[in-house]
């Protein structure tokens, strides 16, 4: 049968995530319209989409101007003759004690993570209301569920999109064919903390295991084509998000040890506002080398090392008193 083609925006498109997400609707032969800051990655994304036979637009946005979002809606909108998928995936980190981050950079962290969803939500949904139809697909990531130490501000966003998203929710439930889906993935195998402003004072890499972002983009197609609320992508978001809710303090506790833990260690490095309010020039591909992408099989370990470390300390908690 052929595949009725699909007008899909996508923002971040031009590393990590997006770009993967870009990539395989692109396989699907789906009309995209993409957009990025970084408009000399962006065209390289959309000639690679092109390979495949995808209709590409792409422009230079800043998720957080929302005029610039209103606009890129009435872009797709024309181009497309509506629009039928629309994933919010731009995304910012920044790490380092609270106090010692630039308020500016909370701020932008906040514009950029939980406002630019907000901005592409309030510019789709008038087209998603006129058509009767629409599927929003907001990339949350696990710290939706689970709070990250020295990551304030990242945590600040991702718990409020959730909110902002379950509400979006209850709020549309009149409209049967208008879906709302979240999706929760791991710790991923991409460019973004390379990316990430850093107040610590030294390296930073993902804690393992992290997974391949082909494997989020899979998902994201998925509920695009199979709508539902939310997928947690990946066995490790499963545990933490199942650790976070039934032992909330102790999953804290452990997330804090393995992190300062980690930044002993860690190589010292200059402070860096990375990528919070411009793009960069590094770091633009879909994997950042961090691990071994595409074999879910190769994490059992940190799972059950992750599950092992939560029932100890649950049983020191319980019998320790």
């Amino acid at each position: 049968m052929e595949i009725k083609k699909r007008t899909v925006v996508i923002t971040g498109a031009s590393s990590g995530a997006g770009r993967a997400i870009a990539l395989q609707f692109a396989r699907r032969g789906d009309r995209l319209v993409l957009a990025s800051r970084n408009l000399t990655v962006l065209e390289e994304v959309a000639d690679e989409c092109r390979i495949f036979g995808a209709e590409v637009k792409y422009r230079e946005i800043d998720v957080t101007d929302y005029h610039a979002m209103l606009n890129l809606a009435a872009t797709a909108d024309e181009f497309g003759g509506g629009i039928d998928v629309w994933v919010n995936n731009a995304g910012v980190l920044a790490i380092g004690a609270y106090d010692e981050t630039p308020m500016e950079v909370s701020a932008q962290v906040i514009k950029t993570n939980l406002l630019g969803y907000m901005h592409g939500a309030h510019a789709v949904l008038p087209y998603f209301k006129k058509q009767g139809k629409g599927i929003l697909i907001n990339n949350i990531s696990i710290g939706g569920f689970l709070a990250v130490p020295m990551g304030a501000a990242y945590s600040a966003s991702k718990f409020g999109l959730r909110g902002f998203s379950q509400a979006l929710k209850a709020e549309l439930a009149g409209y049967p064919n208008i879906f709302v889906c979240d999706a929760f993935p791991a710790f991923l195998d991409s460019p973004g903390i390379q990316h990430a402003a850093n107040y610590t004072g030294k390296h930073l890499k993902p804690a393992p295991p992290v997974y391949d972002p082909e494997r989020l983009a899979q998902a994201i197609v998925k509920l695009a084509d199979h709508p539902k609320k939310e997928q947690m992508v990946g066995s490790v978001s499963v545990l933490l998000r199942g650790a976070a809710g039934i032992f909330p303090t102790l999953t804290q506790f452990i997330a804090g040890m393995v992190i300062k833990g980690y930044l002993k260690r860690a190589d010292p490095i200059s402070t860096t506002n990375g990528n919070i309010f411009t793009p960069v020039a590094y770091g633009n591909a879909v994997h950042g080398g961090w691990g071994i992408p595409g074999k879910p099989k190769a994490h059992r370990k940190y799972i059950a090392g992750v599950a092992a470390s939560l029932a100890v300390l649950a049983l020191v908690k319980i019998f320790g008193k």
